[in-house]
């Protein structure tokens, strides 16, 4: 398994652009929880604070893909400055704002305008594209993205917790900042390995997310993004039923661990089954793995089932990515993936209010319920939009083996 991650580092630039990549997507994770525990200890409001960090989340999750889409029309040293820009500025105006004690609207305001936060992980995956396009090292490096995302998940709310509580309150957001800063600032110049600018079709300029195959996609992960999110709130409530909150550490962790360990694994084997049917097989592991959150009552019952529920989630994640990569346009590319991110961070959002909602009026079991819900629906998009994702799968296939073909060669990857 390493060789296979380790081949993929081989390309001039590679460790370079990916190590820029993991500190500008930091902030991030950072910068929902810093604004939530800066505002929490500033304000003394818990509904302010979610509410603020909910509008970041949002913000970013519809404004991600605008800034992505700019990406793809001028390239991503033209735009990612500006947009950095933009959102550092945001985060400075929240600081001021909260350290001051301005009016709540002000807050709403610069938590929106820190949305233009870049989609640095759809960045990173763009190059990798650029780089492995049409073969299997492609799945390796989606895999291994993958993975990181989960990192950062793990790591990133718990150093903003512990920044702003055991420092000050706003430490975490102003890290955030200059994490961002610092990583764009060092991603940014590495010219060699930023994808082209191409030709754009006279499509009138549609968004990405008007391609069915992206749109049924995204909608999937709103859905499967519910289900950490339900972790995300159960896990907490389980834990303050328990008596000791930082065990709701262990079970993020254990989340992170599963579907870390099995994205590794996928990433690093060759397959030959298409990738509709293995996106088939991953939703439907997933759906089914929510069933036993249904019997469980406490954070040990939590612990061993999210690992399992954790399995099927980076690999579906990189099958994902691998569906847009073959059925979306190049000078589009970065727009689609970014609407993934967009869609799961949604789903993550939605699903944790939700949870928290029913939790509050109906029980554990029924907050519980949420994802098993939610994996349904997601179960129940994927029949849906199979057959017409299947009929593109085979549309790209015969393009890429009638192209490779005119070049002397074969296509590497099954559809």
């Amino acid at each position: 398994m390493p060789h296979a991650y380790r081949e993929i580092f081989s390309a001039p630039g590679a460790k370079a652009f990916s190590s820029a990549g993991l500190l500008a997507r930091l902030p991030l994770p950072l910068t929902h929880m810093g604004i939530l525990t800066m505002l929490s200890e500033t304000t003394g409001e818990y509904a302010l604070s979610g509410l603020v960090a909910g509008a970041f989340t949002l913000s970013m999750a519809f404004l991600g893909p605008q800034v992505s889409r700019a990406v793809d029309r001028r390239g991503q040293s033209r735009v990612l400055p500006v947009a950095t820009g933009v959102s550092v500025f945001g985060l400075a105006g929240l600081l001021l704002c909260a350290t001051a004690g301005a009016p709540s609207w002000t807050l709403f305001l610069f938590a929106l305008l820190s949305g233009l936060m870049p989609s640095m992980s759809a960045m990173v995956r763009a190059r990798w594209t650029e780089i492995y396009r049409g073969t299997p090292r492609l799945t390796t490096a989606y895999s291994m993205e993958s993975v990181v995302d989960e990192l950062t998940y793990v790591i990133g709310p718990a150093l903003a917790v512990v920044l702003s509580t055991a420092l000050f309150p706003q430490a975490a957001p102003l890290v955030a900042g200059l994490l961002l800063i610092v990583g764009v600032a060092l991603f940014v110049p590495q010219k060699s390995t930023e994808p082209p600018v191409g030709p754009h079709s006279a499509d009138g300029g549609a968004s990405a997310l008007s391609s069915p195959p992206v749109l049924v996609l995204a909608l999937v992960l709103l859905c499967g993004g519910a289900i950490p999110g339900m972790v995300d709130t159960m896990g907490l409530a389980f834990a303050e039923d328990a008596g000791n909150k930082s065990l709701a550490g262990l079970v993020f962790a254990v989340y992170a661990i599963g579907s870390g360990i099995s994205g590794l694994l996928f990433g690093a084997r060759r397959r030959s089954a298409p990738l509709s049917r293995l996106l088939l097989v991953g939703v439907t592991g997933t759906a089914l793995t929510t069933l036993p959150f249904l019997l469980v009552d406490g954070v040990a019952g939590m612990v061993v089932v999210v690992f399992l529920a954790g399995v099927f989630f980076a690999p579906t994640m990189v099958v994902v990515m691998g569906i847009v990569e073959r059925t979306t346009p190049e000078h589009q590319l970065t727009e689609a993936l970014t609407w993934m991110i967009a869609g799961l961070q949604s789903g993550v959002a939605i699903g944790a209010a939700v949870t928290g909602v029913v939790h509050d009026r109906l029980g554990a079991t029924a907050g519980v319920s949420v994802a098993v819900v939610a994996g349904a629906l997601a179960l129940l998009l994927t029949l849906c939009g199979l057959p017409m994702l299947r009929a593109r799968l085979v549309h790209a296939e015969r393009g890429t083996a009638a192209a490779v073909t005119a070049d002397g060669g074969e296509p590497a990857l099954c559809s």
